[in-house]
């Protein structure tokens, strides 16, 4: 497939509204698409490169990448940056100045068509430049692939280097898509998903050899989403006299331990690599466990005896320099309270229980606490205790239940005390005043739609000290992707956990809501975009709170930004 065919069929979805249009429109075609091509196209129109298990990135921010279209137009960055500040979209901006400066130029020197599979391996060329001079390979690559795109194709490659790719595709649409394509059963084609993290493949075996779909197995350096929690009560999980497992909840870092004879990674919630990061913590794991093995748990930072705020982990996570120097100032605790594979056996369909057992007798020492029981005031005392120690609170689990990758079901419960939050994707912010001059002083912040579109819901500034204003600037000064006043817009992909006293209607944002008393809660690192608290989310937190006007039913949707 050429390059400039995935553009147009981008084009086309870009201007679907409907779920279903959309489903239709891409098992329409993934069938013609060849072995090589089928995986391409599903990650890049996810708006992704590389499978989702993969750590690996391009690390190419917006200044690099305007730096090499404005060296293919013979202009300057600022030529560039002008067009984002106008359209607000890096990607059409780069269309609109390719169409511009690429007219004359076509004439004189008509290039050669980019497929889709030499776009890909261009992207992993540059994902493996390494060094002093990877940031000049890297952009001589960018003006190879934007010397031979034409407009349109300038648009995609743009918000597809930038991870944005706009069009509303999310993991979803492309499941259903590849179960609609291949006739396939779309639980089957979820399974397969979950235990290979990637969609790509999964495509390809729909394609090829459906029957191989039941046949999927967790793999060892090939990690998988985390189970995750939904948030609930004692008394709801224990109804009926029902027994759970209990275990503490860390304020930590999430991670899941890859362990052969001869290999060892750690990998985040995100599916990065931390071992580099955290060497102590690896150290700690391998002398407590032995033979293949994938494990589940928590890392916290320990002082005097204290567990420490997350973000004491996460100056630790995004250290790149010295690590070695630094492992002694705060002990770091790893906390295993699952096992996914054993020695050659995927165990994620076994039940909590057995899965416990084979954890206890394949680690010797750091597995998490847990407690059995269905009694309140022994699960109430036991969450006390958490409290007591200075951990968040307690997790609730059903003992039958297995391990579903991804899930955010009532199989996992989290009970902390009640403090509102939510975790919102950063998409713009505001140059601070006196105290705050030359950092980002407020922060305007989204949520997610059906479609993936980022929805604004809020702006922060409180909650925010001094120190968090230095690391938020180092955060973002290279995020930034265009700048009207003091208002700036950033390239997705951090995301704030934001607490707050109440859900409003608001005609202010585009979802149609806004947060009462926002608070700044902590950099969610840990966390992807498809994470995000999504706009049904919020629709469903502001019906539950009940609000006294009467008025229950979702306002008008807004244009979106």
């Amino acid at each position: 497939m050429l390059f400039s065919e995935f553009a147009l069929w981008c084009e086309r979805i870009e201007q679907l509204s409907g779920r279903l249009e959309m489903i239709d429109l891409i098992a329409g075609v993934l069938p013609d698409l060849d072995e090589e091509d089928l995986p391409i196209f599903v990650r890049f129109i996810r708006g992704l490169i590389f499978p989702d298990w993969s750590p690996t990135n391009l690390g190419i921010g917006p200044n690099l990448l305007y730096d090499a279209v404005a060296y293919v137009g013979g202009k300057k960055r600022s030529d560039i940056v002008m067009l984002v500040n106008k359209t607000g979209d890096a990607g059409k901006a780069v269309e609109l100045f390719l169409l511009r400066e690429k007219t004359q130029q076509a004439r004189l020197f008509p290039g050669e068509e980019l497929t889709l599979a030499e776009v890909y391996v261009t992207f992993e060329r540059m994902a493996d430049t390494g060094g002093a001079k990877s940031q000049r390979e890297k952009q001589r690559n960018i003006q190879l692939l934007f010397s031979n795109a034409s407009p349109l194709d300038g648009r995609y490659l743009t918000r597809l280097m930038l991870e944005e790719l706009r069009i509303g595709v999310g993991e979803g649409n492309v499941r259903d898509a590849i179960a609609r394509a291949f006739g396939v059963n779309p639980p089957l084609v979820d399974r397969a998903h979950q235990v290979i993290n990637d969609l790509g493949e999964v495509a390809r075996l729909a394609k090829s050899d459906p029957g191989a779909l039941e046949k999927v197995n967790i793999e060892l350096f090939r990690p998988v989403k985390v189970m995750l929690a939904q948030a609930g009560t004692i008394q709801d999980m224990i109804t009926g006299s029902r027994e759970v497992a209990a275990e503490f909840k860390y304020d930590g870092s999430r991670f899941q331990f890859h362990r052969s004879d001869d290999r060892t990674i750690i990998y985040s919630r995100r599916l990065e690599d931390l071992t580099d990061a955290l060497p102590d913590v690896a150290e700690k794991l391998n002398a407590v466990c032995s033979g293949d093995l994938i494990l589940d748990g928590e890392v916290i930072a320990i002082k005097d005896g204290r567990p420490m705020p997350f973000q004491t982990v996460l100056r630790r996570i995004r250290r790149k320099h010295d690590v070695a120097g630094h492992v002694g100032e705060i002990e770091m605790i790893p906390l295993v309270f699952d096992i996914l594979y054993k020695d050659g056996r995927s165990l994620i369909d076994l039940p909590l229980t057995e899965r416990r057992l084979i954890l206890e007798e394949s680690v010797t020492g750091s597995v998490a606490p847990q407690i059995r029981s269905s009694d309140e005031e022994e699960l109430l005392a036991f969450y006390h205790a958490a409290l007591d120690e200075g951990h968040e609170g307690i997790m609730l689990k059903v003992p039958a239940s297995p391990y579903i990758p991804g899930n955010r079901g009532k199989h996992w419960i989290k009970c902390k005390p009640e403090v509102e939050t939510m975790d919102l994707a950063v998409i713009g912010g505001e140059w601070g005043e006196g105290r705050r001059a030359r950092h980002f002083g407020s922060f305007l912040l989204a949520c997610r739609d059906d479609q993936d579109h980022l929805l604004p819901v809020s702006r922060v500034a409180t909650g925010i000290n001094d120190e968090t204003l230095g690391i938020l600037y180092d955060l973002f000064k290279d995020r930034v992707i265009s700048e009207s006043g003091k208002e700036v817009t950033f390239e997705p992909g951090i995301i704030f956990e934001i607490g707050y006293s109440e859900i409003q209607k608001s005609p202010n944002y585009a979802s149609g809501y806004a947060l009462r008393f926002p608070r700044f809660v902590r950099i969610r690192d840990d966390k992807r975009m498809d994470e995000i608290e999504s706009l049904s989310s919020i629709i469903g937190r502001y019906r539950l709170a009940g609000e006294r006007n009467g008025d229950q039913s979702p306002p008008r949707k807004n244009t979106l930004i």
